[in-house]
């Protein structure tokens, strides 16, 4: 760069522009140049690129689908990775139908949560009426916790985000703090909302002086933001926690998830519902006793259930097509197969006798038979 001496007569105006320019010029070129080294260096780019493009697909389909508007470009690049864990309504499956055995705790669900949502005009004429900020599930893996966070927001008519507590963790200093405040932000625009975190103990444990500064932060950001939810009497947004663990929760989350319930191991009454739900839309033989299997299979969750029912479903399958190798109408695999064999590939007594067998041998050599044994005593 040229040496410019402004005290000098020579010092012209066309030269104080030329300076300027450089100097813009190399400003510009050293910002972009140190952009385009730290996008590259950091690691999460790629997939913070395709986060918002899922955010943006997600978003557009829930204008498209639901007639909910909202403008992308006042979203925030942080509001779009939180955006990217968005579940379109019509992509939540599950309804209170599709769950068993959980009846009571469905019905203090639909009268504490779902109709405060759905009818708030109504329940706004007292702040006492309102839905609560804070839910938390509790109890043994697999028996339902999260199908019915699913239910609950689809039956209330809420937008519903899983949110992935693993995004919240940048390497960046400061982001992890920003992050936790897109969470509330986003969800705060897109009300009727439910945050759903699922394993919520991992993320919001007791505090202790072990933590990393980061971590301790991102906490308090947290929890902060959350009490700015209980100040917005307007708001519809809450906070929905999934957790075999509630005894590692710090005091200060409990307090904020006032209503809780424990969803426990089902009883042989409510493993029999779950079977005949899990069942009904298949072919069973006539041998098949709900009564003798809801009774054998104490200490069972209803994902065992599940399994246990879908390992009879395949053992039926693979006698048959064994018994039936050389056979034309498994070389043509198709209707004919569902339509002349019916009889063969219904789900027997025996093939669920089977799968009991293999999944308690899994169970007994893994320990869990005997710790769900223990707490779920009929």
């Amino acid at each position: 760069m040229a040496n410019f001496d402004f005290s000098g007569p020579q010092f012209t105006r066309n030269e104080v522009v030329q300076l300027v320019l450089r100097v813009s010029i190399a400003s510009l070129v050293t910002y972009y140049s140190v952009k385009w080294m730290l996008n590259h260096l950091d690691p999460t780019s790629k997939n913070k690129k395709k986060a918002q493009i899922r955010a943006e697909e997600q978003l557009k389909r829930l204008s498209e689908e639901s007639g909910f508007k909202i403008n992308i470009k006042n979203l925030s690049d942080y509001e779009l990775m939180i955006a990217s864990h968005l579940v379109v309504p019509d992509d939540i499956a599950v309804s209170w139908k599709d769950i068993a055995g959980l009846d009571s705790v469905i019905q203090e669900l639909k009268e504490s949560v779902v109709l405060p949502v759905r009818h708030r005009d109504l329940f706004s004429q007292s702040k006492l009426w309102s839905a609560p900020k804070g839910v938390l599930l509790h109890g043994p893996p697999g028996c339902g916790k999260t199908l019915i966070a699913k239910a609950t927001a689809k039956e209330a008519g809420m937008r519903f985000i899983n949110l992935d507590v693993a995004m919240l963790t940048d390497k960046w200093y400061g982001e992890s703090q920003k992050l936790a405040s897109a969470v509330f932000t986003l969800a705060i625009k897109l009300q009727p909302c439910i945050i759903f975190i699922d394993e919520i103990d991992s993320f919001l444990r007791s505090r202790n002086t072990n933590d990393h500064e980061a971590t301790a932060m991102m906490k308090t950001q947290f929890m902060m933001l959350w009490d700015g939810l209980n100040s917005e009497s307007g708001s519809t947004v809450i906070v929905m926690g999934a957790t075999n663990r509630p005894q590692d929760l710090d005091k200060a989350i409990l307090r904020r998830m006032p209503s809780q319930f424990h969803v426990g191991l089902p009883n042989k009454e409510q493993r029999k519902k779950i079977l005949k739900l899990i069942l009904e839309t298949e072919k069973i033989s006539k041998n098949v006793d709900l009564d003798e299997l809801a009774n054998m299979t104490q200490g069972f969750s209803g994902s065992d259930l599940r399994e246990l029912c879908r390992n009879a479903s395949v053992y039926r399958m693979r006698e048959y097509m064994r018994n039936n190798q050389d056979s034309p109408s498994v070389s043509e695999i198709g209707n004919n197969l569902l339509t002349e064999n019916q009889e063969l590939l219904e789900i027997t007594m025996q093939d669920l006798r089977s799968s009991y067998n293999k999944m308690k041998e899994s169970k007994m050599h893994t320990g869990t038979l005997m710790l769900e044994n223990r707490i779920g005593l009929d």
